[in-house]
């Protein structure tokens, strides 16, 4: 992506590719929305999907009914794919990998990241990608969600990436090794194929977007609105007055001990800068409450956009931004520690940098909203025998802020993802 600095865009036609891009990423969202078997994608909209700058793999642009706290952490996914191309080389047009790793830019096993590069003229233009959580990929509890894992080989099977498509052509033996480890491969085979359409059609799109106002101009326009983003939040922070201040807030174990866990946050203001320093959270735990460096700094991320509504979302929000995330906590955590319960952990480091915010900006302050996702997890056989698993989450009280007393039964900050039917479990499920 280069010769941005060569194109002048008046105002307008920002405007417009801002919309255009933005639809791009928002039909890929409607897609997977409309295809997947799997009611969490189907109807609480657990996926996002975007575009993602083809050197750094930086956030370009979001859609804007996907889940927040994957944009957050796609950057780093796409980062490991570049990573991985970087090595082994091989990169073609018409490639797809494949991945799920949680350290590697995931978050949990169960979700599932498809990347894509999309070339012009023989080069590399930018990366679409997309993320979706699948019922189940193994592990000692079905759908993953297992209170009591240690390590996470208990969590499920681990995927780095790898080419689910290489030019143009399926792998059929990583289709088959995801259909072995899965109590519902139809499930998940349904969800592959709508990631898979997804892309198709962001593809299609975003190809015939190019072909209409040129690469270049393209480029240009995500070049501005990158710049924009950045120099909106320093703005932003330079408002604040210069300080340090300080939050911490705790879990009350992490299922296997019942140590509490504390989130302790150092939030630096400087001019138009902002530190955001975890050294004092507890270390990893033996739990499955611990979160890797990349989902620490997308829940960091939401937290921001919470409170800093006008700020586009793209990377260049996070510029002006330093994290300080040591590895010695249960922050940053590395391979094999388990992590299917991130979504308790992230709410609380949410929560922590609103608590920090709230002492620098007290007329904008944010109050915690309520802490866990709510999740319920049910498996068991249907009347003919075919195996099922159920995996559902359920709202709760959001905090007040300076407008309104906040939600009293809303999903919790993290998504967009909404609360699904009871008469869609019902009709998915043998429950009641």
């Amino acid at each position: 992506m280069s010769g941005a600095g060569k194109t002048v865009l008046d105002p307008v036609t920002l405007a417009v590719l801002k919309g255009r891009l933005e639809q791009i990423a928002d039909e890929m969202d409607a897609t997977l929305y409309r295809s997947a078997f799997n009611p969490i994608i189907a109807e609480a909209r657990d996926a996002c999907h975007g575009l993602y700058h083809a050197e750094t793999g930086a956030t370009l642009v979001q859609g804007t009914t996907g889940l927040p706290i994957f944009v957050g952490a796609m950057a780093f996914a796409v980062k490991a794919v570049i990573d991985k191309v970087a090595r082994d080389g091989g990169l073609q047009e018409g490639d797809t990998f494949l991945f799920n790793d949680p350290y590697e830019g995931g978050t949990h096993l169960n979700d599932f990241r498809l990347v894509r590069p999309i070339f012009r003229q023989g080069r590399l233009f930018c990366w679409l990608a997309s993320v979706g959580h699948w019922l189940d990929i193994g592990g000692n509890v079905p759908g993953g969600f297992n209170a009591r894992a240690t390590e996470s080989f208990q969590e499920g099977v681990r995927f780095p990436p790898v080419k689910l498509i290489s030019a143009g052509r399926m792998n059929e033996d990583i289709l088959a090794i995801l259909a072995a480890n899965s109590r519902v491969p139809q499930s998940n085979f349904g969800d592959l194929n709508g990631q898979l359409n997804a892309l198709d059609l962001g593809e299609k799109r975003l190809r015939g977007l190019l072909d209409d106002y040129s690469d270049e101009t393209v480029t240009a326009a995500l070049d501005v609105l990158t710049k924009r983003a950045e120099a909106m939040m320093r703005q932003t922070i330079k408002a604040l007055p210069d300080g340090s201040y300080q939050f911490e807030d705790y879990l009350d174990n992490d299922g296997v001990t019942n140590d509490k866990l504390t989130i302790a946050l150092t939030l630096t203001i400087k001019g138009d800068e902002m530190v955001l320093d975890f050294s004092a959270s507890s270390k990893p735990c033996a739990g499955p409450l611990n979160i890797a460096y990349s989902t620490a700094v997308a829940c960091c991320y939401v937290a921001l956009k919470h409170v800093f509504t006008d700020v586009p979302a793209n990377a260049g929000c996070l510029a002006p931004i330093r994290f300080v995330i040591p590895d010695t906590t249960l922050l940053a955590v590395s391979a094999p520690k388990p992590v299917g319960g991130y979504t308790e952990t992230i709410l609380r480091v949410i929560g922590t940098v609103f608590g920090a915010l709230a002492q620098a900006m007290p007329d904008q302050a944010m109050a915690a909203p309520f802490g866990t996702i709510n999740a319920l997890s049910l498996a068991g056989h249907r009347a003919n025998g075919q195996r099922y698993v159920m995996f559902s989450f359920f709202g709760g009280g959001l905090g007040g802020n300076p407008e309104t007393d906040g939600l009293s039964h809303g999903n919790n900050p993290i998504s967009m993802a909404t609360i699904p039917p009871a008469e869609i479990l019902e009709a998915s499920y043998p429950v009641m």
